[in-house]
């Protein structure tokens, strides 16, 4: 167990991989994302660094970034909408808020949102 950092989240690599790749692509499309709880602390973590990349505003960051996200039009929305808004700031780009249980299963949901 030394060494390890994260969650498994019941996934192997690729598919964890996938996931936090389409739900960082869906946070920063639509701003504000529901999800479970254990998601949205991983995720956060994921979509902080993008925009810390995005605040860099480089060539290089903007490959770094498309690693992860691979829609064009989130990108562009990344360095142009979302990054701007965050130029004085350092961190706490994203708030996560409990929103109860899921009515299924009793997961711990909560809604992932960028700050204003």
């Amino acid at each position: 167990m030394l060494g390890q950092r994260g969650r498994r989240l019941g996934r192997d690599t690729g598919a964890r991989t996938a996931l936090f790749r389409s739900l960082a692509a869906a946070l920063l499309r639509e701003e504000r994302v529901r999800t479970t709880e254990a998601k949205a602390k991983e995720v956060k973590k994921v979509a902080d660094r993008l925009i810390d990349l995005a605040l860099q505003n480089d060539l290089h960051a903007r490959r770094q970034a498309a690693r992860l996200v691979t829609d064009r039009a989130v990108l562009r929305r990344l360095f142009e909408t979302v990054a701007p808004r965050y130029q004085k700031g350092r961190g706490g780009y994203i708030r996560i808020v409990r929103t109860g249980v899921r009515r299924g299963d009793g997961a711990p949901m909560a809604l992932l949102e960028l700050v204003k």
